[in-house]
């Protein structure tokens, strides 16, 4: 039988479970960490193993787990299921810790599941670490057998680390009216515990574990947070819980480029110095707010990993991507969608103002509004994605508007003579697609952009 193709992706690698990911795979695949790591020659000699509620990932962590053990490793795996974010938080601060491994296919459907490796560092291991860990697929290892396996809770350190960061007093004195989707991810028992300890009250929906995300996908978008409630805030993360989704009081979607627009601001006015690091798909809105502030923006390729990477390299006050990923300077570098619901609670409890207020004040402070889409095609192959891509990059003007301007840090984005439109376009780094960012300061002229890139690329 062949062997299924391992690669890493913006994250780690996922297949579809007992067709790409199966225990062979799996087993090749620690295999190779397992060569990596000791290789580093390092003192510590720790390896945290976590996994989200996906079907049978308690079955394939506890295998992992023995495997580690087997090669020398001691083992520290998680007594439930736990957030990507929480592992990485153990990778860097748990005793003896070389680094973890957590089973997740994070948002993608149901039938997916996934590994990811976490360095030390505690974020997402760059490519020079992935490239290192596929030079060691299928090499042999020997078993040692005198490693051992632990069996505990995560979070207990990761919580006190936290409540250094958030505000809680002030959440518990204003007490916003909120809702906390559960959305059958891995944040149930970890996002509404900690409301719990500091007496915040909060309604709640979708609050069980489900291996098929209750027949939708494990991503906090619009249309999976489906319990809207009028002058409620609702809170939703995917289902690795290092992603995470808000709706404002007028029952409307908040788009992360926002938040990540009203953070930043947030976060200067509380005294944070640094960067604002961002993807190469986030909105021009958080260009425009950074200057206004006065702040550095580093912009990277799409993929958490890369501002991870300018996270170790730079002073940071927020790091973030359109997807619905953040962590900010005095954290982890690496994304953690329980952080950022609760650094937008304590924005909105601070302010003493409704969310859906916020959000018309940054736009007022941006001075111009910004709207955004993204659609997706599917390619059969590498071949049919790179035609299309040439045919974007030799397109002069869209929608009667010139490219002005283009950016090449991970697949090409062009800017408009507009000097506030964009398209970029890049292929995905975990499943077969070809997206299309589109930003424009008009609903018009968005859809007159959508509307000639259907007919002319899609």
């Amino acid at each position: 039988m062949e062997k299924t193709t391992v690669k890493f992706g913006t994250d780690g690698f996922r297949g579809i479970i007992a067709k790409e990911f199966t225990f062979e795979t799996l087993e090749r695949i620690i295999k190779a960490i397992s060569l990596y790591l000791k290789n580093l020659n390092a003192k510590e000699n720790t390896v945290i193993v976590g996994y989200d509620p996906r079907f049978m990932a308690v079955d394939f962590a506890k295998f992992a787990s023995e495997l580690l053990k087997d090669y020398g490793f001691n083992v520290v795996l998680s007594s439930k299921v736990v957030p990507t974010p929480i592992v990485a938080y153990c990778a860097k601060y748990y005793p003896d810790s070389i680094g973890a491994i957590m089973l997740t296919a994070s948002h993608n459907p149901k039938e997916y599941q996934g590994i990811k490796f976490i360095p030390s560092y505690a974020g997402p291991a760059a490519k020079e670490i992935t490239d290192k860990i596929l030079s060691y697929l299928d090499k042999d290892i020997k078993k040692t057998l005198d490693g051992k396996l632990f069996i505990k809770a995560l979070e207990e350190d990761y919580f006190k680390s936290i409540e250094k960061i958030i505000d809680f007093d002030i959440i518990k004195k204003n007490q916003p009216k909120i809702i906390y989707d559960g959305l059958y991810s891995s944040s149930i028992g970890y996002f509404d515990k900690i409301l719990e300890k500091h007496s915040i009250k909060f309604e709640s929906c979708n609050m069980f574990h489900s291996c098929d995300f209750g027949g939708g996908l494990p991503e906090p978008k619009e249309k999976f947070m489906k319990h809207k409630k009028q002058g409620y805030v609702v809170f939703a993360n995917d289902g690795d819980a290092d992603r995470y989704g808000v709706i404002d009081e007028d029952m409307n979607y908040i788009s992360p480029n926002i938040v990540l627009a009203m953070l930043l601001k947030y976060l200067v006015s509380k005294g944070a110095n640094g960067a604002m690091i961002k993807t190469v798909g986030v909105s021009n809105i958080v260009e425009v707010v950074a200057k206004k502030l006065n702040v550095e923006t580093i912009t990277t390729p799409v993929g958490f990993k890369w501002l991870s990477e300018k996270m170790r390299e730079n002073e940071t006050i927020l790091a973030g991507e359109d997807s619905g990923g953040l962590s900010i300077g005095s954290h982890i570098p690496e994304k953690d969608g329980i952080l950022a619901n609760l650094l937008i609670l304590e924005m909105i409890s601070k302010r003493n103002l409704p969310l859906k207020e916020l959000v018309k004040e940054i736009k007022e402070f941006a001075g111009c509004e910004f709207y955004t889409d993204r659609t997706d095609i599917k390619v059969q192959n590498d071949l049919e994605a790179d035609k299309k891509a040439q045919k974007f990059e030799n397109i002069k003007e869209i929608a009667g508007l010139k490219v002005v301007d283009k950016l090449a840090i991970d697949g090409l984005k062009l800017f408009l003579d507009d000097g506030l439109s964009s398209v970029l376009i890049r292929k995905s780094g975990t499943e077969p697609l070809l997206r299309f960012y589109i930003e424009a300061n008009t609903q018009k002229r968005l859809n007159l952009i959508k509307s000639f890139l259907d007919k002319t690329l899609l």
